[in-house]
């Protein structure tokens, strides 16, 4: 298996700066922006492009398809903007804890790079994609007992995440190529606590995490 750095690959590749002639190499685009007028709509595919100095700042995008890794390997602390997510923590159907760990495999619209740099800027994974990810894995997951999500249903819940994704992150301009379940693995938990859970891990405003949850709670009923 491949190190975690090999997998989790920045979405964004650092500024290309100096000079006047710019490089985009193979499987990156290249998006302009200029001091006098922002974000340009047009996009540098790979080749030689000569850009203004001083006016023209150059951002390259990673155009490839890459794995965006749900794992306990995964680190946040250590990059906020990693492509990837510690195990998630979900409640099923029937009020049971589970673990997720999952690979989601996207792309950039390339096409809509100057609006995603524009109204979204760079901390592109921490803002749309990580949240995203997390509550649709949720929200599926509430609909599938335990016994049936660990034996006939992981199919059906890969199909039906890989659709909740779809329709969430193309607005954003991220295509979803895929979405594969890497295990599901039981918690221990109280059945009460769960079903409390699972009705606040929908809400949009609320924690997202079981630990969050539990948090915040303890902080509302002290207040």
């Amino acid at each position: 298996m491949a190190s975690i750095d090999n997998l989790l690959v920045s979405l964004f590749v650092d500024e290309v700066v100096g000079g006047i002639i710019v490089t985009v190499p193979p499987g990156h685009v290249g998006c302009i922006y200029s001091i006098f007028s922002g974000v340009l709509q047009n996009v540098w595919h790979p080749g030689m492009h000569i850009k203004i100095p001083i006016i023209h700042r150059v951002k390259l995008f990673n155009a490839q398809l890459i794995e965006y890794t749900v794992s306990k390997d995964v680190l946040l602390k250590d990059n906020k903007e990693i492509m990837g997510d510690e195990v998630i923590n979900a409640v099923t159907a029937d009020n049971r804890f589970v673990a997720v760990e999952a690979t989601v495999l996207i792309k950039l619209d390339t096409e809509r790079l100057p609006e995603i740099w524009q109204n979204i800027g760079e901390n592109f994974v921490s803002k749309v994609v990580r949240p995203v990810t997390r509550s649709r894995i949720r929200k599926v997951l509430t609909n599938h007992t335990l016994s049936k999500a660990l034996s006939t249903d992981r199919s059906m819940i890969e199909d039906e995440v890989r659709q909740e994704l779809r329709d969430s992150l193309s607005p954003h301009g991220l295509f979803v190529d895929d979405f594969y379940l890497s295990s599901l693995t039981p918690l221990e938990g109280n059945p009460i606590e769960a079903a409390q859970i699972k009705a606040e891990v929908l809400e949009p405003e609320m924690p997202k995490s079981a630990d969050e949850i539990r948090s915040h709670r303890v902080i509302s009923q002290q207040e």
